[in-house]
Protein backbone atom coordinates (compact mmCIF):
# COMPACT_ATOMS: atom_id res chain seq x y z
CA UNK A 1 0.00 0.00 0.00
CA UNK A 2 1.47 3.33 -1.04
CA UNK A 3 1.84 6.13 1.47
CA UNK A 4 -0.12 9.35 1.55
CA UNK A 5 0.70 11.95 -1.10
CA UNK A 6 -0.52 15.34 -2.27
CA UNK A 7 -1.86 13.66 -5.40
CA UNK A 8 -3.85 11.17 -3.32
CA UNK A 9 -5.28 14.13 -1.41
CA UNK A 10 -6.66 15.53 -4.67
CA UNK A 11 -3.97 17.95 -5.89
CA UNK A 12 -2.10 16.87 -9.03
CA UNK A 13 0.91 19.17 -9.47
CA UNK A 14 2.09 17.39 -12.63
CA UNK A 15 -1.28 17.91 -14.28
CA UNK A 16 -1.19 21.58 -13.30
CA UNK A 17 2.32 22.00 -14.76
CA UNK A 18 1.20 20.32 -17.99
CA UNK A 19 -1.77 22.67 -18.22
CA UNK A 20 0.48 25.73 -17.77
CA UNK A 21 2.72 24.57 -20.63
CA UNK A 22 -0.29 24.16 -22.92
CA UNK A 23 -1.66 27.64 -22.28
CA UNK A 24 1.71 29.41 -22.52
CA UNK A 25 1.31 30.08 -26.29
CA UNK A 26 -2.05 31.75 -25.60
CA UNK A 27 -0.46 34.18 -23.18
CA UNK A 28 2.41 34.91 -25.56
CA UNK A 29 -0.05 36.01 -28.27
CA UNK A 30 -1.28 38.83 -26.01
CA UNK A 31 2.18 40.13 -25.13
CA UNK A 32 3.16 43.78 -25.37
CA UNK A 33 6.68 45.27 -25.73
CA UNK A 34 6.58 46.32 -22.07
CA UNK A 35 6.35 42.72 -20.83
CA UNK A 36 9.68 41.48 -19.48
CA UNK A 37 10.94 38.01 -18.66
CA UNK A 38 9.55 34.56 -19.27
CA UNK A 39 6.11 33.33 -18.30
CA UNK A 40 5.81 30.93 -15.40
CA UNK A 41 7.92 32.71 -12.79
CA UNK A 42 6.92 33.67 -9.27
CA UNK A 43 5.73 37.06 -10.52
CA UNK A 44 5.25 38.99 -13.75
CA UNK A 45 7.22 41.99 -14.97
CA UNK A 46 5.97 45.00 -16.91
CA UNK A 47 8.08 48.06 -17.70
CA UNK A 48 5.59 50.84 -18.56
CA UNK A 49 6.44 53.49 -21.14
CA UNK A 50 5.89 56.71 -19.20
CA UNK A 51 8.04 59.24 -21.06
CA UNK A 52 5.00 60.78 -22.78
CA UNK A 53 2.72 60.63 -19.73
CA UNK A 54 2.64 63.51 -17.28
CA UNK A 55 2.31 62.36 -13.66
CA UNK A 56 1.34 58.75 -14.49
CA UNK A 57 -1.30 57.13 -12.30
CA UNK A 58 -1.89 53.38 -12.09
CA UNK A 59 -5.55 52.36 -12.26
CA UNK A 60 -6.58 48.87 -11.15
CA UNK A 61 -9.73 46.76 -11.11
CA UNK A 62 -10.72 43.27 -10.02
CA UNK A 63 -13.95 41.42 -10.76
CA UNK A 64 -15.55 38.09 -11.61
CA UNK A 65 -18.43 36.88 -13.74
CA UNK A 66 -20.84 35.91 -10.95
CA UNK A 67 -23.34 33.13 -11.40
CA UNK A 68 -22.99 33.25 -15.17
CA UNK A 69 -20.58 30.42 -14.39
CA UNK A 70 -23.52 28.17 -13.58
CA UNK A 71 -25.09 28.77 -16.99
CA UNK A 72 -21.78 27.90 -18.62
CA UNK A 73 -21.89 24.62 -16.69
CA UNK A 74 -25.40 23.94 -18.01
CA UNK A 75 -24.30 24.58 -21.59
CA UNK A 76 -20.85 23.00 -21.16
CA UNK A 77 -19.41 26.10 -22.85
CA UNK A 78 -16.62 28.08 -21.23
CA UNK A 79 -14.73 30.04 -23.89
CA UNK A 80 -16.90 33.16 -23.68
CA UNK A 81 -16.45 33.40 -19.88
CA UNK A 82 -12.82 34.38 -20.36
CA UNK A 83 -13.88 37.31 -22.52
CA UNK A 84 -16.44 38.28 -19.86
CA UNK A 85 -13.76 38.25 -17.18
CA UNK A 86 -11.43 40.57 -19.08
CA UNK A 87 -14.30 42.87 -20.04
CA UNK A 88 -15.49 43.34 -16.48
CA UNK A 89 -12.03 44.53 -15.44
CA UNK A 90 -10.64 46.31 -18.51
CA UNK A 91 -13.82 48.32 -19.07
CA UNK A 92 -13.76 49.45 -15.44
CA UNK A 93 -10.20 50.69 -15.93
CA UNK A 94 -10.97 52.70 -19.06
CA UNK A 95 -13.79 54.52 -17.22
CA UNK A 96 -11.03 56.64 -15.65
CA UNK A 97 -9.50 57.31 -19.06
CA UNK A 98 -6.74 54.76 -18.44
CA UNK A 99 -5.26 52.36 -20.98
CA UNK A 100 -5.44 48.73 -19.79
CA UNK A 101 -1.87 47.43 -19.68
CA UNK A 102 -1.89 43.93 -18.26
CA UNK A 103 -4.24 41.32 -16.87
CA UNK A 104 -3.97 38.37 -14.47
CA UNK A 105 -6.46 35.69 -13.52
CA UNK A 106 -7.16 33.45 -10.55
CA UNK A 107 -8.98 30.15 -11.06
CA UNK A 108 -9.94 27.91 -8.13
CA UNK A 109 -11.34 24.46 -8.86
CA UNK A 110 -12.10 21.16 -7.20
CA UNK A 111 -10.23 19.18 -9.83
CA UNK A 112 -8.30 20.59 -12.76
CA UNK A 113 -10.13 19.88 -16.03
CA UNK A 114 -7.62 20.76 -18.79
CA UNK A 115 -10.22 21.04 -21.58
CA UNK A 116 -12.51 23.30 -19.60
CA UNK A 117 -9.73 25.51 -18.30
CA UNK A 118 -8.06 25.75 -21.69
CA UNK A 119 -11.33 27.04 -23.13
CA UNK A 120 -11.41 29.63 -20.35
CA UNK A 121 -7.87 30.72 -21.16
CA UNK A 122 -8.65 30.97 -24.87
CA UNK A 123 -11.43 33.38 -23.96
CA UNK A 124 -9.16 35.40 -21.70
CA UNK A 125 -6.54 35.66 -24.44
CA UNK A 126 -9.21 36.85 -26.89
CA UNK A 127 -10.50 39.33 -24.31
CA UNK A 128 -7.01 40.71 -23.74
CA UNK A 129 -6.53 41.01 -27.50
CA UNK A 130 -9.74 43.04 -27.73
CA UNK A 131 -8.77 45.20 -24.75
CA UNK A 132 -5.20 45.68 -25.95
CA UNK A 133 -3.67 44.43 -22.70
CA UNK A 134 -1.19 41.64 -22.00
CA UNK A 135 -2.19 38.44 -20.23
CA UNK A 136 0.92 38.19 -18.07
CA UNK A 137 0.06 35.33 -15.71
CA UNK A 138 -2.22 34.09 -12.99
CA UNK A 139 -2.90 31.23 -10.62
CA UNK A 140 -4.82 28.00 -11.05
CA UNK A 141 -5.45 26.25 -7.74
CA UNK A 142 -6.93 22.83 -7.11
CA UNK A 143 -8.88 23.03 -3.85
CA UNK A 144 -10.51 19.65 -3.18
CA UNK A 145 -12.89 19.82 -0.26
CA UNK A 146 -13.68 23.48 -0.93
CA UNK A 147 -15.07 22.86 -4.43
CA UNK A 148 -16.81 19.82 -5.88
CA UNK A 149 -14.65 18.16 -8.56
CA UNK A 150 -16.41 19.82 -11.51
CA UNK A 151 -16.93 23.23 -9.90
CA UNK A 152 -14.71 26.29 -10.10
CA UNK A 153 -14.65 30.04 -9.63
CA UNK A 154 -12.53 32.71 -11.26
CA UNK A 155 -11.47 36.30 -10.77
CA UNK A 156 -9.60 38.77 -12.92
CA UNK A 157 -7.24 41.64 -12.20
CA UNK A 158 -6.39 44.46 -14.61
CA UNK A 159 -3.93 47.35 -14.28
CA UNK A 160 -3.95 50.40 -16.51
CA UNK A 161 -2.33 53.83 -16.58
CA UNK A 162 -3.32 57.42 -17.30
CA UNK A 163 -1.73 60.82 -16.79
CA UNK A 164 -3.12 62.49 -13.69
CA UNK A 165 -4.18 65.58 -15.67
CA UNK A 166 -6.09 63.37 -18.10
CA UNK A 167 -8.05 61.35 -15.58
CA UNK A 168 -11.80 61.29 -16.21
CA UNK A 169 -13.64 61.77 -12.92
CA UNK A 170 -16.88 63.60 -13.75
CA UNK A 171 -15.81 66.91 -12.23
CA UNK A 172 -16.16 68.75 -15.56
CA UNK A 173 -19.79 67.69 -16.04
CA UNK A 174 -22.28 70.53 -16.33
CA UNK A 175 -25.89 71.20 -17.17
CA UNK A 176 -26.62 70.65 -20.85
CA UNK A 177 -24.04 67.92 -21.39
CA UNK A 178 -25.35 64.97 -23.37
CA UNK A 179 -25.32 61.29 -22.47
CA UNK A 180 -24.30 58.85 -25.21
CA UNK A 181 -25.04 55.16 -24.74
CA UNK A 182 -23.04 52.37 -26.39
CA UNK A 183 -24.91 49.18 -27.24
CA UNK A 184 -24.36 46.09 -25.13
CA UNK A 185 -24.12 42.62 -26.64
CA UNK A 186 -26.84 41.34 -24.30
CA UNK A 187 -26.94 40.66 -20.58
CA UNK A 188 -23.15 40.89 -20.27
CA UNK A 189 -22.24 39.47 -16.82
CA UNK A 190 -24.95 40.74 -14.50
CA UNK A 191 -28.40 39.71 -13.32
CA UNK A 192 -27.94 35.97 -13.71
CA UNK A 193 -29.15 35.06 -10.23
CA UNK A 194 -32.54 36.45 -11.26
CA UNK A 195 -32.31 34.86 -14.72
CA UNK A 196 -31.68 31.42 -13.22
CA UNK A 197 -34.72 31.87 -11.01
CA UNK A 198 -36.97 32.73 -13.96
CA UNK A 199 -35.80 30.22 -16.57
CA UNK A 200 -35.63 26.46 -16.07
CA UNK A 201 -32.47 24.51 -16.82
CA UNK A 202 -34.24 22.85 -19.75
CA UNK A 203 -35.28 26.23 -21.19
CA UNK A 204 -31.73 27.50 -20.89
CA UNK A 205 -30.26 24.43 -22.58
CA UNK A 206 -32.77 24.31 -25.45
CA UNK A 207 -33.64 27.94 -26.11
CA UNK A 208 -31.92 30.66 -24.10
CA UNK A 209 -28.40 29.45 -23.41
CA UNK A 210 -26.78 30.92 -26.53
CA UNK A 211 -28.32 34.33 -25.81
CA UNK A 212 -27.36 34.29 -22.13
CA UNK A 213 -23.74 33.30 -22.82
CA UNK A 214 -23.02 36.06 -25.32
CA UNK A 215 -19.70 37.55 -24.20
CA UNK A 216 -19.54 40.98 -22.60
CA UNK A 217 -18.57 43.68 -25.06
CA UNK A 218 -15.14 45.22 -24.54
CA UNK A 219 -15.16 48.96 -25.21
CA UNK A 220 -11.74 50.05 -23.98
CA UNK A 221 -9.90 50.39 -27.30
CA UNK A 222 -12.76 52.33 -28.90
CA UNK A 223 -13.03 54.70 -25.95
CA UNK A 224 -9.27 55.32 -25.93
CA UNK A 225 -9.51 56.38 -29.58
CA UNK A 226 -12.31 58.82 -28.71
CA UNK A 227 -10.32 60.29 -25.83
CA UNK A 228 -7.51 61.20 -28.23
CA UNK A 229 -9.84 63.50 -30.19
CA UNK A 230 -12.60 64.58 -27.82
CA UNK A 231 -13.08 65.50 -24.19
CA UNK A 232 -15.12 62.90 -22.36
CA UNK A 233 -16.34 64.34 -19.07
CA UNK A 234 -17.57 61.12 -17.47
CA UNK A 235 -17.80 57.43 -18.36
CA UNK A 236 -19.89 54.79 -16.62
CA UNK A 237 -19.67 51.04 -17.16
CA UNK A 238 -23.24 49.72 -16.82
CA UNK A 239 -22.68 46.54 -14.85
CA UNK A 240 -24.22 45.28 -11.58
CA UNK A 241 -26.62 47.93 -10.34
CA UNK A 242 -27.70 48.95 -13.83
CA UNK A 243 -28.40 52.59 -14.60
CA UNK A 244 -29.42 53.56 -11.08
CA UNK A 245 -26.36 52.02 -9.46
CA UNK A 246 -23.61 53.04 -11.86
CA UNK A 247 -24.37 56.44 -13.37
CA UNK A 248 -24.43 58.22 -9.96
CA UNK A 249 -20.86 57.02 -9.38
CA UNK A 250 -19.59 59.44 -12.05
CA UNK A 251 -22.09 62.35 -11.97
CA UNK A 252 -21.35 65.20 -9.51
CA UNK A 253 -23.79 66.31 -6.83
CA UNK A 254 -26.38 68.77 -8.08
CA UNK A 255 -26.71 67.18 -11.51
CA UNK A 256 -29.14 64.55 -12.75
CA UNK A 257 -28.72 62.30 -15.76
CA UNK A 258 -32.15 62.40 -17.39
CA UNK A 259 -32.37 59.29 -19.55
CA UNK A 260 -34.97 58.91 -22.32
CA UNK A 261 -35.77 55.22 -22.27
CA UNK A 262 -37.18 55.11 -25.81
CA UNK A 263 -34.06 56.65 -27.36
CA UNK A 264 -32.44 53.29 -28.15
CA UNK A 265 -33.75 49.85 -29.21
CA UNK A 266 -33.90 47.53 -26.17
CA UNK A 267 -32.88 43.96 -27.14
CA UNK A 268 -35.75 41.47 -26.88
CA UNK A 269 -34.11 39.47 -24.08
CA UNK A 270 -34.86 42.24 -21.58
CA UNK A 271 -38.64 42.49 -22.20
CA UNK A 272 -38.71 38.67 -22.07
CA UNK A 273 -37.14 38.74 -18.60
CA UNK A 274 -39.44 41.57 -17.49
CA UNK A 275 -42.53 39.68 -18.62
CA UNK A 276 -41.40 36.34 -17.21
CA UNK A 277 -40.62 37.80 -13.79
CA UNK A 278 -43.40 40.41 -13.74
CA UNK A 279 -40.54 42.71 -12.79
CA UNK A 280 -41.19 46.43 -12.53
CA UNK A 281 -39.31 48.85 -14.72
CA UNK A 282 -37.17 50.40 -12.00
CA UNK A 283 -35.99 46.95 -10.94
CA UNK A 284 -35.05 46.16 -14.55
CA UNK A 285 -33.00 49.36 -14.85
CA UNK A 286 -31.44 48.66 -11.44
CA UNK A 287 -30.38 45.11 -12.34
CA UNK A 288 -29.65 44.95 -16.06
CA UNK A 289 -27.91 47.10 -18.66
CA UNK A 290 -31.10 47.17 -20.80
CA UNK A 291 -29.03 47.23 -23.99
CA UNK A 292 -26.55 49.95 -22.97
CA UNK A 293 -23.16 48.66 -21.81
CA UNK A 294 -21.32 51.95 -21.42
CA UNK A 295 -22.34 55.60 -21.21
CA UNK A 296 -20.30 58.67 -22.11
CA UNK A 297 -20.98 62.22 -20.93
CA UNK A 298 -19.74 64.99 -23.23
CA UNK A 299 -20.46 68.51 -24.41
CA UNK A 300 -23.46 68.83 -26.72
CA UNK A 301 -21.26 70.02 -29.58
CA UNK A 302 -19.15 66.85 -29.46
CA UNK A 303 -22.03 64.39 -29.48
CA UNK A 304 -22.60 64.01 -33.22
CA UNK A 305 -18.88 63.78 -34.13
CA UNK A 306 -18.40 61.15 -31.42
CA UNK A 307 -21.39 59.17 -32.69
CA UNK A 308 -19.86 59.26 -36.16
CA UNK A 309 -16.53 58.00 -34.84
CA UNK A 310 -18.26 55.25 -32.87
CA UNK A 311 -20.13 54.13 -35.99
CA UNK A 312 -16.85 53.94 -37.94
CA UNK A 313 -15.42 51.84 -35.10
CA UNK A 314 -18.26 49.35 -35.40
CA UNK A 315 -20.13 50.45 -32.30
CA UNK A 316 -23.86 51.14 -32.17
CA UNK A 317 -24.53 54.23 -30.08
CA UNK A 318 -27.25 56.79 -29.43
CA UNK A 319 -27.80 60.05 -27.57
CA UNK A 320 -29.90 58.72 -24.70
CA UNK A 321 -30.16 61.68 -22.36
CA UNK A 322 -28.76 64.88 -20.93
CA UNK A 323 -27.57 66.37 -17.66
CA UNK A 324 -29.98 68.69 -15.86
CA UNK A 325 -29.95 70.28 -12.44
CA UNK A 326 -31.41 68.02 -9.78
CA UNK A 327 -30.81 65.83 -6.75
CA UNK A 328 -31.92 62.38 -7.84
CA UNK A 329 -28.79 61.75 -9.99
CA UNK A 330 -30.69 59.50 -12.41
CA UNK A 331 -34.15 59.92 -13.94
CA UNK A 332 -35.51 57.56 -16.55
CA UNK A 333 -38.36 59.09 -18.50
CA UNK A 334 -40.45 58.28 -21.58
Amino acid sequence: MSGNSYKNAGVDIERADSFIKKIKPLLEKTSRPEVLGELGGFSSFFKPQIQDISHPVLVSSTDGVGTKLLLADLMNQYDTLGIDLVAMCADDVVVAGAEPLFFLDYIACGKLNPRKLQDLMKGMAEGCRQAGCALVGGETAELPGMYAPEKFDLAGFCVGMVGQDNMIDGKLCEKGDLVVGLASSGLHSNGFSLVRKLFSEEEIRKEWGKEFLKPTRIYSQTILQIIKKFQLKAIAHITGGGFYGNIPRVIPEGLTARIKKKSWPVPSVFPAIKKRGRTNEKEMFSTFNMGIGMILVLSSGDAEPVLSLLEKSGEKAWIIGELVRGKTRVEIKD
